[in-house]
């Protein structure tokens, strides 16, 4: 692969659903802050009301926030280690991104059970990109993307396959 070609982590979004706010969404911030290595997440608020949730709309019920460089690939191989290195191939869209989830807080390194905080959850979703994706996003001499730079599934799943050693289940 040429330079243009070779695939990269562009960054990784981690979302935290507290389902309201309060004391509750502050322990998650607080946590969340702790194991993504220092970044501030920011707050998410919901786009509707849905009232078997509980859930209105405008209301603040989670956070979360974006990793990039070093820090989102040292944070995706801890988070893999913790799913075992096992992702579902539906776990991939057509565009070569991925997600999946982290049951439990507690089982980052240094992070244990608290019954004052509890136990929450997370959603861990990775974009994969190649170099030159600039051109379609900037603002002075916007371009169309050339096919060869979209990043394709099969791409995404050998690219994790390489480089952080995952098992790609069917």
């Amino acid at each position: 692969m040429t330079g243009m070609e070779e695939l990269y982590v562009d960054k990784i979004v981690v979302h935290m659903s507290v389902g309201e706010s309060g004391d509750k969404l502050i322990k998650g911030e607080t946590l969340m802050t702790e194991i993504c290595g220092g970044a501030k997440p920011v707050r998410t608020i919901a786009r509707r009301t849905v009232p078997a949730f509980g859930l209105r709309k405008g209301q603040v019920m989670g956070c979360k926030l974006t990793l990039r460089g070093a820090a989102a690939e040292s944070f995706l191989e801890t988070s893999l280690a913790i799913i075992e290195k096992k992702i579902s191939s539906q776990q991939f869209d057509q565009n070569g991104n991925f997600g999946f989830g982290v049951e439990e807080h507690t089982d980052y390194p240094g992070q244990s059970y608290d019954p004052q905080i509890g136990i929450y959850g997370m959603d861990i979703n990775v974009v994969i990109e190649k170099k030159g994706v600039r051109i379609a996003r900037r603002s002075a001499q916007k371009k169309k993307l050339p096919t060869k730079q979209h990043v394709r599934k099969d791409e995404a799943v050998s690219f994790m396959k390489e480089r952080f050693n995952v098992e790609v289940v069917e």
